[in-house]
C-alpha cells in the first residue's frame, strides 16, 4: 500500500498532477470502452471539490514507440472526459514544454467551470518509458501535488509513475488506486477459504510466477485457455495443432504434482478460428491431429462451475478460450457467469477477463473488476509495484 492517499494531501489552491490510466481502445477517434476514464472520475472530482486550482491529467495510450502518432492522440479522450464530468476539459498538445504549460495556464484561467487539462500522450516521448529524470522534472513543473491513480500502469517504472515523485515530493495514491489495492489485497492477503483462482491465457510462461504465488495462498487453481495444452503435454497427451510451450512441460508437470492445479477434461477443437468453423468437443486425452484446442468443453465447464460455486474467494484472470469468436466463447461466458453467481468474494483481475465479463453484461455481479491486468498479476506475484514503491519513498511519506 501507499503510505498516503489523496485524502491526506492539501489540495486547496494547488495544481494537482494526476497520473491516470486512460489507455482506452481508440479507433478513428472513437472510444470503444470508456471504463478506465469512468474509474478515475471520483479522484478528479475529489481534487476539484477539495479546492484544487487546476487538475492536470497525464496518461499514455497505446504503443507509439516514442514519437507522435495522430491515431494515438488523447484529444478524443479529453472530449469524452469532459462529457462524463459535465464540464470543459482542456487539451494540451504536448505533455511537456510550452504547449503543456499553455494548456495548464488556459485551464487555470478557465476558473471553476473548466479547470481541468489533459496532456497529450506521454509515450510520444521515449523518455517516458526510459524513466528519464529530466523528462520527469519537466512533467513535475506542471503540478504542486502528485497523485497516482493509474493502477493499470503502476507496474511500469516509467517517468510519470516513478521518477516524477522525486520532483513532486508531495505525493499520494488516488481513490481508484486505493480501491484496487484494497480489493486485490483482500483476494491475495488473507482470503476466506476455500480460495479458488481461475487462470487462462495463452502462455504458461506468462503466468508461471503467478501460479506459484497463488499456490502459496489458494486451495485450487483452475486452468483454461491455450496454456492448458502445455499441461496436456505434461500429462502425456497429444495436443494436435494447439499452441504449446515445450520448454514449460517440466514446470507444468511440477505444478500438476501439487494436486491443486486442475486442467480441463474436455476441449472444443477446430481447424480454423472463424465464426462458422466446424467444431468438435473431444476428451483432453483424445485430441485429433490437425485440429487445435480453442475453448474448454462442457464437462470442464460443469466441473469448474461446481468448484467456483463452493468458493469463499474467487480470483479470475484470463479467458478460457478464444471468446471473441462465437464458437469458442462458451467456456469463458460460463466461467464469467459462475463467478458472478458465486456468493463469495469475487475479483476479476483485469485484462481480457475484465473485457469478457463486461461484454457478457456480468460485471455488476462481481465484487471488483480490476482496471489493470498486468499490474494485478505483478502485484499477486511480487507483492509490490514500482508505482507503489515510488509513493512509499516520497519525501512526504517518510
Amino acid at each position: 500500500m501507499a503510505k498516503k492517499t489523496i485524502r491526506d494531501l492539501n489540495l486547496k489552491g494547488r495544481r494537482v498532477f494526476v497520473r491516470v490510466d486512460f489507455n482506452v481502445p481508440l479507433k478513428g477517434g472513437a472510444i470503444g470502452d470508456d471504463t478506465r476514464i469512468k474509474a478515475s472520475l471520483p479522484t478528479i472530482k475529489y481534487a476539484l471539490e477539495s479546492g484544487a486550482s487546476v487538475v492536470v491529467l497525464a496518461s499514455h495510450l497505446g504503443r507509439p514507440k516514442g514519437k507522435p502518432n495522430a491515431e494515438m492522440s488523447l484529444r478524443p479522450v479529453a472530449t469524452r472526459t469532459g462529457e462524463l464530468l459535465g464540464r470543459d476539459v482542456a487539451f494540451a498538445a504536448d505533455c511537456i514544454g510550452a504547449a503543456a504549460a499553455d494548456g495548464v495556464g488556459r485551464a487555470l484561467r478557465g476558473g471553476a467551470g473548466s479547470n481541468i487539462v489533459l496532456l497529450e500522450n506521454l509515450r510520444f516521448h521515449p523518455e517516458e518509458e526510459q524513466n528519464d529524470d529530466a523528462f520527469a522534472r519537466q512533467l513535475a513543473t506542471l503540478g504542486d501535488v502528485y497523485v497516482n491513480d493509474a493502477f493499470g500502469a503502476a507496474h511500469r517504472a516509467h517517468a510519470s509513475v516513478d521518477a516524477i515523485v522525486r520532483f513532486l515530493p508531495d505525493a499520494g495514491a488516488g481513490l481508484l488506486m486505493e480501491d484496487e489495492l484494497r480489493y486485490l489485497g483482500e483476494a491475495v492477503g488473507n482470503p476466506a477459504r476455500p480460495y479458488v483462482a481461475v487462470l487462462g491465457g495463452a502462455k504458461v510462461s506468462d503466468k508461471l510466477g503467478v501460479i506459484d504465488a497463488l499456490l502459496d495462498r489458494c486451495d485450487t487453481v483452475l486452468v483454461g485457455g491455450a496454456m492448458a495444452f502445455t499441461f496436456f503435454l505434461a500429462q502425456g497427451h497429444s495436443v494436435g495443432d494447439s499452441l504449446v510451450e515445450p520448454d514449460m512441460v517440466d514446470e507444468c508437470r511440477r505444478l500438476l504434482e501439487t494436486g491443486r492445479v486442475r486442467v480441463p477434461s474436455d476441449v472444443v477443437v477446430a481447424q480454423e478460428i472463424t465464426d462458422d468453423a466446424d467444431t468438435r468437443t473431444v476428451s483432453a486425452d483424445a485430441m485429433p491431429d490437425g485440429w487445435k484446442g480453442l475453448d474448454i468443453g462442457p464437462a470442464s465447464v460443469a466441473e469448474y462451475e461446481a468448484v467456483i460455486a463452493d468458493a469463499a474467494t474467487v480470483l479470475w484472470n484470463g479467458p478460457m478460450g478464444v471468446f471473441e469468436v462465437m464458437p469458442f466463447s462458451f467456456g469463458t461466458r460460463a466461467v464469467a457467469a459462475a463467478v458472478a453467481r458465486c456468493p463469495g468474494f469475487t475479483v476479476v483481475g483485469g485484462g481480457d477477463s475484465a473485457a469478457a465479463i463486461r461484454q457478457f453484461g456480468l460485471a455488476d455481479g462481481v465484487d471488483h473488476v480490476s482496471t489493470g491486468g498486468g499490474a494485478a498479476l505483478e502485484l499477486i506475484e511480487q507483492g509490490d509495484l514500482p508505482g507503489l514503491e515510488a509513493l512509499r519513498s516520497a519525501p512526504n511519506a517518510r
